[in-house]
């Protein structure tokens, strides 16, 4: 039975990052769950590596997001926007020879990742089993069948979410329902739900209880940081979480 947090889309937002892993030294954590996309669309892609690969030392989860797959694999082919794949480009050009050597030699190259949390089965997944890097897990759009699966932690949409959905199975004694937990942490470094707050989760096995936290950060310091080499959208963003 431990503590795990979760965490998800920091987008090389160093500032939100730095005040997440603050709260954490206060919440007793056993372990680290990272859903994907430390990088892009924020100017300290570096730094944020850089943090986590001198900080975080009880990672358990460490899964590409579709981030890392664009800018290590060089494949922008699939962003919805022009501003996306300049942003990503952006990014390559500015990753150093450490923060390569860390995204390809630490992560999980497939986005997603399958273990055990007291013999209950996990799907860590950046996307969905539709697609592990480009398409999201929402409450009334699943993207796959996640019946095999006993706690499913997913990221991509920056919209946090906590909800159960009960297969059909053939097992009487629990009145032939198979329960599956879904957990969307939000996004540390560029929420979308309307809080600008840096987002993550945090989840108790022993008690089977998430908590979604939002924490406060300086958002105008990381703000001042843009300095045009991205379209401005992702600057503004920030301020409204959207």
């Amino acid at each position: 039975m431990a503590r795990y947090a979760i965490l998800s889309d920091i987008h090389g937002n160093l500032h939100a990052l730095k005040e997440v892993m603050t709260d954490l030294n206060n919440q007793n954590i056993d372990s680290v769950i990272l859903l994907g996309d430390l990088i892009d669309y924020g100017m300290q892609s570096n730094e944020v590596v850089s943090f986590i690969k001198d900080n975080l030392d009880n990672i358990i989860c460490n899964i590409w997001g579709n981030h890392e797959n664009a800018v290590l694999m060089q494949d922008f082919n699939h962003f919805s926007s022009q501003r996306g794949v300049e942003s990503a480009k952006f990014t390559a050009s500015q990753l150093n020879e450490t923060s390569k050597s860390y995204l390809n030699r630490e992560l999980i190259h497939e986005g997603k990742y399958e273990f055990e949390i007291d013999d209950k089965k996990v799907l860590a997944v950046h996307g969905s089993l539709t697609d592990y890097y480009w398409k999201a897990i929402f409450p009334d759009n699943l993207n796959g069948d996640y019946s095999s699966y006993d706690i499913v932690l997913s990221g991509h949409s920056h919209y946090p979410h906590v909800f159960q959905k009960f297969y059909e199975v053939n097992n009487p004694e629990m009145r032939n329902k198979k329960s599956v937990l879904f957990i969307n942490p939000g996004s540390v470094g560029q929420p979308r739900n309307h809080n600008p707050n840096a987002q993550y989760a945090i989840f108790d096995s022993e008690l089977m209880n998430v908590e979604l936290k939002s924490i406060k950060y300086p958002k105008e310091e990381a703000m001042a940081l843009f300095d045009g080499s991205v379209d401005d959208f992702y600057r503004k963003r920030l301020e409204n979480g959207i």
